[in-house]
């Protein structure tokens, strides 16, 4: 601001730079009537005028739009604005007069002459360009997304409802539950519900929705196929799910499951009921407890006496293995009064007198003639660790030995093949290095 003192006339000048066209919106001084000016919003359009600027100072009327860039001052004597075209040697007014001209150019409007009516139907353009922008967007993405109303309106028509979790396993459990319902469309029932209930919440409705009693009446069914998949229902409810596990050891589902594995079956049946096994006992030292004094481990030995089993076998070792190392890491991990607890409960889990007693320490290691290399992993893995409570019994099977130095040598082979090839820690060296370190506990 630039203020001049002359006399009793003082002027404050200053210079607009905001707008294409600037109004005078100082609406505290007055005008000669002594009201107050037209400004801002409360100017009608149609009553707009331009002023235009010259060298020279000119009196600034009421509701007159100045030009950006030019110079404006109040005279305090006589209480009008003055206006005038900025000093050409300034600079600056060649660049805002061409920022001016561009902007007024796109609007199409006249630099040389504003009526009310051209800044009228400017500012009218403006707001269509701006409508026509946001329309455009708009259909666009109509034609990317579908309302919620056309897609309710498509599903009703289909016959098709959106529905919950909680709601398709309602109909199932009742499809599986119904008289009517055929044996293909039971077992269509289980086969769906095991896609559910292996998240942990939907587990739990299908215990409050009395699913897992359904199912575990399923296990004594007549029907093989019927104790198949319910058995995979039930395994797949069971996992990492410890609510769900103790109202299947309360409603008799370990008894029933030792029935299937002990008792002549088909294959497919046994190996789900294994994995249901497996799935209620693992990290649930209760439900291991209740396994040995039922004679779960005596039941999966007699599995290895009979012809053809030899995948069921591989099963039940790697269930045993699971079973140690689930008990030792706990016991040798830092713990604080509430991992104590359990650990209290695994201790009262007498694996080991049950392995000796029941000679796994001669089954284990005759499942390593078996020709897949997965299995045999398994079954390295199991002997490791059983070596504490075996060692004698191993080192007395000639068996044993004559087994492992052929599975040096086959793994000593394949490892070097995996090396030309640039795995230098490939499956088949870690398989070769489980065969050396046993080899090593028996010397």
């Amino acid at each position: 601001m630039d203020t001049t003192v002359r006399g009793l006339s003082v002027n404050l000048q200053w210079t607009v730079w905001e707008f294409a066209l600037t109004k005078i919106e100082e609406s505290d001084i007055k005008d000669g009537s002594g009201k107050e000016p037209i400004a801002g919003d409360d100017a009608d359009p149609e009553d707009l005028e331009v002023f235009y600027p010259t060298h020279q100072w000119q009196a600034v009327r009421p509701g007159q739009a100045v030009p950006a860039g030019s110079h404006v001052r109040l005279n305090l004597q006589t209480g009008e604005r003055e206006a005038r075209l900025p000093d050409s040697e300034s600079g600056k007014s060649d660049t805002k007069e061409e920022k001016r001209r561009k902007r007024l150019n796109k609007m199409d409007i006249d630099t040389n002459s504003f009526t009310s009516q051209e800044l009228k139907k400017a500012l009218a353009k403006m707001k269509e360009s701006e409508k026509a922008e946001r329309m455009a967007h708009e259909e666009e993405v109509r034609k990317k997304f579908r309302p919620i109303e056309q897609l309710k309106e498509e599903f009703e028509k289909l016959n098709v409802k959106m529905e919950t979790d909680y709601e398709i396993m309602d109909k199932l459990i009742s499809k599986f539950n119904s008289s009517a319902s055929t044996l293909d469309e039971k077992v269509a029932a289980l086969y769906d519900l095991e896609y559910y209930v292996h998240q942990v919440d939907n587990a739990r409705d299908f215990l409050s929705m009395g699913g897992l009693r359904l199912v575990i009446e399923g296990l004594n069914s007549t029907e093989a196929v019927l104790k198949e998949h319910a058995a995979f229902v039930l395994g797949a409810a069971l996992s990492s799910n410890p609510k769900v596990q103790i109202e299947a050891i309360e409603g008799g589902a370990l008894q029933k499951l030792l029935v299937i594995v002990a008792t002549e079956q088909p294959q497919a049946v046994k190996k789900k009921a294994l994995f249901a096994l497996s799935s209620l006992l693992r990290h649930f030292p209760y439900a291991q407890q209740q396994f040995l004094k039922l004679g779960g481990l005596q039941v999966l030995r007699g599995l290895f006496r009979q012809p053809g089993t030899s995948a069921l076998c591989v099963r039940a070792v790697t269930l045993l293995y699971d079973l140690f190392v689930e008990k030792m890491l706990l016991e040798d991990s830092q713990h604080g009064d509430h991992a104590e607890e359990k650990v209290q409960q695994y201790r009262r889990v007498q694996l080991v007198p049950a392995v000796l007693e029941q000679d796994w320490c001669v089954a284990v290691p005759g499942l390593l003639a078996l020709p897949e290399h997965d299995a045999r992993e398994k079954v390295l893995k199991a002997v490791a660790v059983l070596m504490e409570f075996c060692r004698e019994r191993f080192r007395g099977d000639a068996a044993l030995g004559a087994t492992l130095g052929l599975l040096r040598s086959e793994y000593e082979e394949l490892a070097a093949a995996e090396r030309r090839d640039g795995d230098g820690d490939g499956y088949f060296q870690e398989l070769l290095g489980s065969v050396n370190s046993i080899l090593r506990e028996l010397g």
